[in-house]
């Protein structure tokens, strides 16, 4: 991988991690975890950083966590 150098002239802008949340009280985890890894695979193995999810009673979040 070459080294590019920010100049006046050659700005290089450095990805920000980003992410998109999925989340359905009535939702079951099959149908979060399908959206999420649906979304996941359009932006392809080198942008994702991660996908973690997390539950509060009925509340399921699935977040995908990437760089863009």
């Amino acid at each position: 991988m070459a080294h590019v150098r920010r100049t006046e002239e050659n700005p290089v802008s450095k990805p920000r991690a980003k992410f998109k949340i999925f989340r359905g009280t009535f939702a079951t985890w099959n149908a979060l975890f399908s959206e999420a890894a649906h979304f996941a695979s359009t932006l392809g193995p080198e942008s994702v950083i991660s996908i973690s999810h997390s539950a509060s009673h009925s509340d399921g979040v699935v977040t995908v966590w990437y760089w863009g």
